[in-house]
């Protein structure tokens, strides 16, 4: 970036930040304290749609389904993607939650400590973060710069807040240069640029309700963090969380949550696979995540909470699945793994775009 600077008006707050050249106009908010609606920071998911009132901007490369072309000449742009060539006005939909923790979002290098094999195709990798003050909220992400792939990768915190390392689950994406690079050649001792925290998937404890976890495959990070950290700080409503995978060696953690169920009464655990083999001797529950949990809350779900975090095809069953039992979008909490090949796919349809 050069020296050259923009001011950035946003209502209705009536704040003004500056904005460097280049910078993205979500950039510049999250880092000048403003939080506008986000959720994959890559111009795919439509959630941080702006309207700009005055001045002009670079659209970016936002994704034609996520922003059409009659938005476009609207004025409409995505805050992950446009960025200011002058002045600007913006208008944008700002919530305010008192669930939600305004988490500075810094750049920093961290040390890989340890890589291990978590499933047939996840990792995990631990990275050394105490040399920073590096807050977060049980849900947010983090975005890596790898060495040698174009831009930012995504990925969802597993630990829970307050250690000195941060946990990440990484699947293999076929042909993915990111994630074949920290499967294939990333090793203990490099570093890697981080930066972060990002993202508005978190628990809604005011409510006071139970809650209902459901993940797909490396989904599961999220959901990790989020109930080893509801049950360190002594939550009392009840826990259930459904983890659905293919086969059983494409279950993880799963002793963990297990020790977690027998030592916390208020936490159910259930573990899903969708085309459970004879080898695997399974005697648990089959068929998609969400028909195990409808199976389980006898198809009602009015009273609670419910998170979904995985690949959007779960997410939208598992959305029609929970409305049916009367539990409606003020309730459903969504944060689905979407990768630049999404960018190619057809228009997600107006329930996940509403969600």
């Amino acid at each position: 970036m050069s020296g050259t600077s923009y001011t950035l008006m946003v209502e209705p707050l009536g704040q003004a930040i500056k904005v460097a050249e280049g910078q993205t106009i979500l950039d510049a908010c999250l880092r000048g304290g403003i939080y506008l609606p986000y959720q994959c920071n890559h111009g795919l998911c439509s959630t941080c749609k702006i309207s700009v009132i005055e001045g002009e901007v670079d659209l970016g490369d936002a994704s034609p389904f996520a922003l059409m072309d009659f938005e476009r000449e609207e004025g409409r742009a995505l805050a992950c993607c446009a960025r200011p060539l002058s002045d600007v006005t913006i208008e944008a939909d700002i919530d305010v939650d008192p669930d939600a923790r305004n988490c500075p979002v810094l750049d920093f290098e961290a040390e890989v400590v340890d890589i291990r094999p978590l499933a047939r195709d996840i990792k995990g990798i631990w990275l050394d973060a105490s040399a920073i003050d590096f807050e977060f909220q049980a849900g947010q992400y983090v975005q890596l710069r790898i060495p040698g792939v174009q831009g930012e990768r995504a990925f969802s915190l597993a630990n829970a807040p307050g250690g000195d390392r941060l946990e990440l689950h990484v699947r293999r994406v076929p042909g993915g240069k990111g994630t074949e690079y920290l499967h294939d050649v990333l090793k203990v001792g490099d570093r890697l640029s981080v930066s972060g925290p990002y993202g508005r998937f978190y628990v809604r404890e005011s409510s006071s309700l139970p809650m209902i976890f459901i993940a797909g495959g490396s989904g599961l990070s999220s959901p990790k963090s989020m109930v080893e950290d509801l049950l360190a700080r002594g939550f009392e409503q009840k826990i259930t969380l459904l983890h659905g995978v293919r086969q059983r060696q494409d279950l993880y953690y799963d002793d963990l949550f297990r020790r977690l169920a027998e030592t916390h009464a208020n936490f159910t655990y259930v573990p899903v696979l969708s085309d459970a083999q004879p080898e695997d001797r399974w005697t648990g529950e089959t068929g998609f995540v969400h028909e195990a949990a409808v199976r389980l809350f006898d198809g009602m779900f009015r009273g609670h909470k419910a998170y979904l975090c995985g690949p959007p095809p779960m997410i939208e069953a598992g959305i029609r699945a929970l409305m049916k039992g009367r539990l409606f979008d003020r309730d459903i909490h969504t944060e689905s793994f979407l990768t630049k090949a999404d960018d190619k796919a057809p228009q997600r349809s107006p329930l996940s775009q509403r969600m």
